[in-house]
């Protein structure tokens, strides 16, 4: 079986935001929204990134892209570490990697007109005559199922699946390889989810793409993914593919979160166990000292309150990689 190639790494991600007091604004403490998180998302494949709200998923995304700034860490595209570059450079860099925004209301600008919407990144870049541009932009309409005609129309005169329709066309207007889609589809309406998430696969195939696919809802996580990263306050969890993630999970944390999504047998739906979790999530300006999970954990014990669990690839050989970052896994597998 060969090693699949490696489009993004990410090695100990790091993200702060200063927390400032006073007359003077002294720092007097930090946000640690993402803190020293590492991942491979190899060429051709979908990661699912998923968490509960605040834990970091979307902050890691922004990262990797340059649009959040980092406190501390290395991020490697393409064999480039982008980390360090300066912004003309990641101007360069940027037309292979694009975002796809939750929002598809507030992510259009509504004084441009769709053609215009799409064709910015083609201008940005300079990429081809104004005629070709036009051209290119009603090819991209055309394949996300919109007709091109529309392309003198303002944002809104769309629905909403409508318009993150725009919002995939735009991130496909430069050929990119690698896309960030940060909660595609929570705000739309759920007869409009599975199209989105069909046409986002479709494309994958089409193009060879390679998507971090963010998001909330575990079952379409299961249904897009072929790898899936699991946050909590900042860090990974837990990370493979995305059956021994589902059916074998080895965190604590993971197995709350899917005993907390809802089965269609109601035979199976009575059966099951359901784990509660007690207590709130730490602030992630004071996180707590060991495991991060250790306050609503179980399982916890004296080591987890005193010491950071490594993240542990505990796949035995042969088998396809899985990764957790607890210190009793092998008592939970």
């Amino acid at each position: 079986m060969s090693t699949p190639s490696t489009l993004v790494q990410v090695t100990d991600l790091k993200v702060h935001f200063p927390i400032y007091q006073g007359v003077f604004r002294r720092q007097v403490g930090a946000i640690k929204a993402v803190d020293g998180v590492s991942f491979s998302i190899y060429k051709g494949e979908t990661l699912g990134l998923v968490g509960e709200s605040g834990c970091g998923k979307s902050t890691t995304g922004l990262a990797i892209l340059q649009l959040q700034a980092l406190t501390g860490g290395q991020i490697n595209f393409n064999g480039q570490d982008i980390a360090g570059i300066d912004e003309s450079q990641m101007r360069k860099m940027r037309r292979h990697m694009m975002m796809i925004f939750q929002d598809p209301y507030s992510s259009l600008n509504p004084r441009m007109t769709i053609g215009g919407i799409i064709g910015e990144p083609l201008s940005v870049h300079q990429i081809g005559t104004p005629q070709e541009r036009a051209e290119r932009v009603q090819e991209l309409l055309r394949l996300v199922g919109l007709n091109p005609a529309f392309i003198n129309r303002y944002p809104h005169e769309f629905s909403g699946g409508q318009r993150q329709r725009i919002g995939i066309a735009r991130a496909l207007a430069t050929n990119p390889s690698f896309i960030v889609a940060d909660e595609p589809i929570s705000a739309l309406d759920v007869s409009i989810q599975a199209q989105v998430v069909n046409l986002l696969d479709d494309l994958k195939k089409q193009f060879g793409l390679t998507y971090l696919f963010i998001a909330h809802d575990l079952s379409m996580v299961r249904y897009i993914s072929d790898r899936v990263a699991v946050m909590y306050l900042g860090k990974v969890m837990e990370l493979g593919s995305r059956n021994n993630v589902f059916d074998s999970p080895l965190h604590p944390y993971t197995r709350a979160l899917l005993s907390a999504v809802p089965v269609a047998n109601p035979k199976k739906e009575r059966a099951r166990q359901r784990i509660i979790l007690e207590g709130d999530v730490p602030s992630p300006a004071n996180p707590p000292a060991g495991c991060r999970f250790h306050p609503r954990c179980a399982f916890a014990t004296q080591e987890c309150r005193a010491q950071v669990p490594e993240l542990r690839n505990l796949s035995t050989q042969g088998k396809p990689e899985h990764w957790v970052a607890c210190h009793h896994a092998e008592k939970l597998a």
